[in-house]
């Protein structure tokens, strides 16, 4: 991208409107209820030829630094100071409050190219608001209607006229690049059902991480990266939009995915936190490996196991953190009654990887991370037709099928379909027929023959064709 514009300005005056417009999709919540964006949000971006990284930002407010409108006006500040060009929005309709003009006084003195913007003029009521944004000398304001978009192009000149032609149009080395080898080269299913890939270790990796309100997900991503991207605090509920955070891990490139606190459905009562349980659930189905974050002190909550449950019907590869493992005084005992409880409160995979983690101190986040890599290659693992049905020889042979109404059940192959999780057709007479206790008996079979725990397994049975049937036209 070419540069990074930051939308500022007091709460409620559409920011993530905006933002979502500008992204081309509603990726940001978006409520009537002022302060709904608390930590900073960061896109990739269009508006007509210009391209960019758009940020959006909480509402500014006066209040004390420890306090939580304190350390959310700190995350805008970062943005201001990371950003290129900054879009200070105000409401035409509301007109200029104290707030406003306090609030121009900082984004003026950090010198940065910037752009008033007069938002929601889409009606006559709008326009005595348009004219005040004068007073705030901050040059001409730009009319708008963020939810209508309207003002769009003259959005578009204001920003290539405070930036500069040569900064907005900067080409990005990795576009030139495409440009100069003509092509993008373009991946493709792997069709051989004899081959086994091998796992790409340098292949970008999508992580969530989730769990109920309060259990520390923000500050482990926190940790995790080694700064303060993400709004923290003693508060349940801070987090509402789902954060993406890109890092880069023994040179792998990463992106991470915070989001809102799971509470028990029938407690979700609010607009708001309807809406930011939605955007976690669409965090978990984008993501390749979801990481479920437990209360060590108070773990295995029946909320817990209904997320884990969620993410295993998903298909999502899952790893169990215990955070807050600092608290724990015989960490050894504990440690075992843990593993135990995941065994038995989580029978539907096996070999779930429980990894104890402090997302205070640091301590087990290599561990926790070796673990996602390793559940990752397992979610990602591919066996080749041959291996497979020399083992079924043997399975079956050992515990053959039982017989259903006095008629023997025959199996005749399997052959894997796909991965991600792993998915496998059974051949076989009669598969309705089939006990689900069979089916159970071969999934277990195949995690232990070929080292596939903590993963999901899909299993489908298929009846051959009978090629002497009758066949109608």
């Amino acid at each position: 991208m070419g540069f990074t514009l930051a939308i500022i300005g007091r709460p409620n005056v559409g920011k993530s409107t905006l933002f979502n417009r500008l992204v081309g999709r509603k990726i940001a919540i978006v409520d009537d209820t002022p302060g709904v964006t608390r930590d900073r949000r960061v896109h990739d971006a269009k508006l007509y030829d210009l391209q960019f990284e758009v940020v959006d930002t909480a509402g500014l407010e006066i209040a004390p630094n420890e306090s939580l409108a304190g350390r959310m006006r700190a995350q805008t500040d970062i943005a201001i100071e990371e950003a290129d060009v900054i879009l200070f929005m105000i409401d035409a309709r509301v007109g200029l409050t104290p707030d406003d003009r306090t609030f121009a006084d900082i984004v003026r003195r950090a010198g940065k190219p910037l752009v008033l913007v007069a938002n929601k003029t889409e009606g006559r009521a709008a326009e005595a608001g348009a004219m005040e944004a004068w007073e705030l000398g901050l040059g001409q304001p730009i009319e708008i209607s963020a939810e209508h978009g309207l003002g769009m192009a003259d959005l578009r000149d204001a920003v290539v006229e405070a930036i500069g032609k040569e900064r907005a149009f900067e080409e990005d080395e990795a576009d030139a690049l495409v440009a100069e080898l003509g092509e993008v080269l373009i991946g493709e299913d792997i069709t051989d059902p004899d081959a086994e890939p091998a796992y790409d270790e340098t292949k970008p990796m999508r992580i969530a991480i989730v769990g109920r309100p309060n259990a520390g997900k923000s500050t482990l991503i926190n940790q995790m990266i080694g700064e303060e991207r993400l709004l923290t605090g003693p508060e349940a509920g801070i987090t509402r939009d789902s954060i993406s955070v890109e890092w880069e891990w023994k040179g792998r490139e990463l992106k991470l995915f915070d989001t809102a606190g799971m509470r028990r459905k029938a407690r979700v009562q609010e607009k708001l936190e309807k809406l930011s349980v939605a955007d976690g659930l669409r965090a978990i189905r984008f993501a390749e490996v979801v990481v479920v974050v437990f209360d060590a002190t108070i773990p295995f909550e029946k909320q817990d196991l209904q997320i884990a449950d969620l993410i295993i019907r998903e298909g999502r590869a899952l790893v169990l953190a215990f955070n807050k493992w600092d608290l724990i005084e015989d960490k050894q005992a504990y440690l075992i009654e843990l593993h135990e409880k995941t065994t038995r409160l989580l029978p539907q995979v096996r070999g779930l990887l429980a990894i104890p983690v402090s997302a205070e101190t640091g301590r087990g986040i290599d561990r926790l991370m070796d673990g996602i890599v390793k559940t990752h290659e397992v979610w990602n693992r591919r066996i080749s037709t041959g291996r497979l049905n020399r083992w079924l020889e043997g399975v079956v042979g050992h515990h053959p099928p039982p017989a259903v109404a006095g008629r023997r059940l025959k199996i005749k192959y399997i052959t894997q379909v796909k991965a991600r999780p792993p998915g496998f057709v059974l051949s076989c007479t009669r598969p309705e027929a089939v006990p689900q206790s069979y089916v159970r008996y071969l999934v277990n079979g195949l995690r232990e023959a070929f080292d596939m725990p903590g993963v999901p397994i899909r299993m489908m049975l298929r009846a051959s064709e009978n090629p002497f049937a009758p066949k109608g036209r």
